[in-house]
């Protein structure tokens, strides 16, 4: 059984939480954390980590178009530091367009603008860290599908 994983979608205003399940297949939208300072919000991600037995954390890295870190990158990594400082172990995600995804999957789903407002950092994260999950697996297919073919 693996540890889970938190993940963090970073804003400026809030910090929207998911986590995986233990089997790392699983995300699902948490919570929004509403930003007060770096203090308080380390305080809740830690409560959160201790809640779920984790220490690992997966941060959307909110990369420009073309790929490479700007402004908004370098708070999140500025963030995530303070994380660091406290015993978290900190991953990235390319996080370009979760946002998007994930206003229009709670559009198609029917949520009121009300509803998507306060949704849609923790199903952002969610998406994060489905994309995570993913690419791991299908990585991890591909390594053992390399191993059969050479062995």
């Amino acid at each position: 059984m693996n540890e889970r994983i938190l993940c963090l979608d970073v804003g400026d205003v809030r910090i929207g939480v998911a986590v995986s399940d233990t089997g790392r297949t699983i995300a699902t939208p948490e919570t929004v954390i509403q930003r007060i300072g770096w203090g308080p919000d380390v305080k809740k991600i830690l409560a959160l980590c201790d809640r779920y037995d984790t220490r690992i954390l997966l941060s959307g890295l909110p990369l420009n178009m073309d790929g490479s870190e700007g402004f908004q990158a370098e708070k999140v990594r500025a963030f995530c530091a303070q994380l660091e400082k406290v015993g978290c172990e900190i991953l990235y995600q390319d996080e370009r367009l979760t946002t998007v995804s994930a206003e229009e999957s709670m559009l198609e789903a029917g949520l009121s603008r009300e509803e998507r407002k306060r949704k849609v950092d923790k199903v952002a994260a969610a998406l994060i860290l489905q994309q995570w999950l993913d690419g791991r697996r299908s990585s991890a297919g591909r390594q053992a599908g390399n191993e059969t073919a050479f062995d």
